[in-house]
């Protein structure tokens, strides 16, 4: 099919992924929150001197804001350690595969430093296959393989 072929050959930059909103490990959950806000991000990476040590997303500030954390408490405890990363230039299979592996709906993309390029998301996934393939997509049909309720037929 198309879009296996392609999905394997292109990469995950292909596949529109937003510029990395990062802060630094010792920064307050509150500082977070307020720049999570103010720039309407679903998520940030918490680096160190430039490389990924962390990440934190709108579920982590759930969890937080649920356990009543004292918001002065510093973004490395209640972040996400060593989360899982894309190579810049792998392809739009591997992230596929990882998200749907771990549940994961955005990953950063990291050069061979660890230092954040970008950050795919699921909904920069979508679209890419949308534009790629627009036939093969709006002319699926609903189900792609019917079972019938009942024999047709006398």
């Amino acid at each position: 099919m198309d879009i296996e072929l392609n999905l394997t050959s292109e990469p995950v930059e292909q596949a529109g992924p937003v510029e990395p909103l990062c802060v630094e490990p010792t920064d307050s959950i509150r500082h977070v929150l307020r720049l999570l806000k103010e720039r309407k991000a679903p998520s940030l990476l918490v680096c160190r001197s430039g490389v990924l040590v962390g990440i934190f997303t709108e579920r982590d500030a759930l969890r937080v804001m649920a356990r009543s954390v004292d918001l002065d408490t510093p973004i490395e405890q209640v972040m996400v350690k060593n989360p899982v990363t894309l190579r810049a230039g792998e392809k739009v299979a591997v992230a596929v595969q990882k998200m749907s592996a771990g549940g994961y709906r955005r990953l950063p993309i990291v050069n061979d430093s660890g230092r954040p390029l970008g950050v795919v998301q699921v909904s920069g996934i979508v679209h890419y296959l949308v534009e790629h393939f627009p036939k093969t997509i709006y002319n699926l049909p609903p189900v792609a393989h019917p079972v019938m309720q009942q024999r047709e037929g006398p």
